[in-house]
């Protein structure tokens, strides 16, 4: 299960429905991973931050959980796409495309809040909470 930006975001926040969602999780036997574009996402928002212990908690979660980098094969992934997502007129951020070629490529679960744009991408399998 690759955890998207949404609810690593939801989860950090103690949102209900992501904190039950994480109880789900950890009794399940899903690898529980999320992806260098990812931690992008989330760096690109502590810029505002001037909270040290918010970015300690979010760093100490990352270090508890896989991570997946985007390579060669999920690059080209992500460019298929966002190329048919395109030639569709159902444009989606380069960084969700992303995301999406490195889920195909590891055969795994997008978990997300955004459901609706990555129900898009019928490659791959999504998941809310």
């Amino acid at each position: 299960m690759i955890l998207d930006t949404t609810f690593i975001i939801d989860l950090l926040k103690n949102k209900a429905n992501a904190v039950a969602k994480a109880a789900e999780l950890e009794k399940s036997s899903f690898p529980i991973r999320t992806t260098t574009v990812n931690v992008f996402e989330l760096w690109q928002g502590l810029e505002d931050i001037r909270d040290q212990a918010k970015k300690e908690r979010i760093e100490q979660f990352l270090s508890s959980i896989g991570l997946l980098s985007l390579d060669r094969e999920s690059a080209k992934a992500a460019g298929t796409i966002y190329g048919e997502l395109k030639r569709k007129g159902e444009l989606l951020e380069a960084e969700d495309c992303l995301i999406a070629g490195i889920c195909l490529q590891h055969g795994d679960i997008i978990l997300t809040r955004n459901q609706k744009h990555f129900e898009r991408i019928k490659t791959i399998r999504v998941e809310t909470y």
